[in-house]
């Protein structure tokens, strides 16, 4: 499921990223090669600074810093896997990870860099940023700007009545499972995933909603899991819609600023100039862990209770069946109990609630997706896990 997934979703990115004159971003830099296709130097220089490379808006930090202090006790375990013994550094080394941090409850265990990243770089996130939208949502219900995870997303999109969203819910945008029909075949040059949002047709219309307006309904809403990249774009254009400024805007009204983030990010924008709710949101190494507490804490920053009291219990368990552990609001269930935000090519926070443990990984992997990649990232996890529950 992982891999058929993450394959539909590089071919999402194939649309989004294939330059100025058929991608729904624009490449600032005439003649910048696909991002799919970047060689592993292209690859280390590009996912630190995609602002240089692509249109993007700024999260603006405050003047305040959440601290993550360092543990009295750090960590450094070896692991097993493939018939070898690895270390830390070998397994970066390896799999081309740039940065990987441990956090347990709330303080440093391990942090390394390499690729020549130091801690300021920030890091593309690719999907990652599915769950930081999603924690929008939550921000915006109990700002009372979007009235109910039950509310119509017609109510916020009214571009979309009367097409397969009407009587579509939030919660079932989030839940992917709108019922809408999806071709996300990455083998498949005129599939969905392929061609929306590639070109403004309807002037005035953000591309990727004038798309999909026009898809048919498949299933009840609600009824089953299905992968829709298109749709988590849709969602960060109704948080926007919702309340009133850009995505960027209210996460750093929201999170950055009050949670205490270090460093400003960034976030890449869609044809329409609006921020792709499904991807490519870029921070530091610490502060992709400071999402993770964020969420971990139960939704607090700034002494204000910034998502509603039971968001956090819904978003990161099991809502519907998608064949796996299970799907909640953008975050996914594993079977060793964790919830994780994934992005291709590397890039995660997974997180053991009952251990207040988060392991965060920025990487370049060779291909967006793999079995084994996969495989070395869980040993690697595994064994930061079980490191930092005997360091405690």
């Amino acid at each position: 499921m992982r891999k058929v997934i993450g394959l539909a979703v590089a071919a999402a990115l194939a649309a989004a990223f294939s330059g100025a004159t058929a991608g729904a971003q624009v490449a600032l830099k005439p003649g910048t090669p696909f991002i799919l296709t970047w060689t592993p130097q292209q690859q280390s220089d590009g996912y630190r600074s995609m602002e240089t490379v692509y249109k993007a808006e700024i999260i603006k930090r405050g003047d305040q810093v959440h601290p993550l202090p360092m543990a009295a006790r750090q960590i450094d375990p070896t692991f097993s896997y493939a018939g070898k013994t690895w270390t830390v550094d070998r397994y970066m080394q390896a799999y081309n990870v740039s940065g990987v941090l441990v956090l347990k409850d709330g303080k440093i265990l391990l942090e390394r860099y390499a690729m020549g990243r130091k801690p300021t770089d920030r890091w593309t996130s690719f999907s990652v940023a599915k769950s930081v939208t999603s924690t929008l949502v939550g921000a915006a219900i109990a700002d009372g700007k979007i009235k109910s995870i039950n509310a119509p997303v017609t109510d916020y999109i009214p571009e979309l009545k009367g097409s397969g969203y009407d009587g579509v819910t939030v919660r079932q945008l989030l839940m992917m499972s709108s019922g809408v029909r999806w071709n996300e075949d990455y083998t498949d040059p005129k599939a969905d995933v392929a061609v929306a949002g590639t070109e403004v047709t309807e002037p005035g219309v953000n591309p990727m909603v004038s798309y999909m307006r026009k898809l048919p309904r498949a299933n009840p809403p609600g009824t089953k899991f299905h992968y829709n990249t298109g749709e988590t774009d849709l969602v960060g254009i109704l948080v926007s819609n919702a309340v009133g400024k850009s995505v960027s805007e209210y996460a750093s009204e929201t999170l950055w600023k009050p949670y205490g983030m270090e460093a400003d990010a960034i976030w890449v924008t869609d044809l329409g100039g609006h921020e792709r709710g499904g991807c490519c949101l870029s921070m530091t190494l610490r502060d992709y862990a400071r999402v993770g507490q964020f969420i971990l804490d139960g939704g607090k920053a700034g002494g204000k209770q910034v998502l509603p009291d039971w968001w956090i219990g819904q978003a990161t368990t099991k809502q519907i069946d998608n064949g796996d552990a299970g799907y909640g609001y953008f975050w996914w269930m594993r079977s060793n109990g964790s919830y994780e935000a994934v992005g291709i090519y590397g890039q995660s926070i997974t997180t053991f609630r009952d251990d207040r443990i988060i392991i965060v990984t920025n990487a370049a992997w060779p291909t967006a997706v793999g079995r084994e990649l996969n495989a070395a990232r869980t040993a690697f996890v595994d064994a930061a896990r079980a490191a930092a529950k005997a360091a405690s």
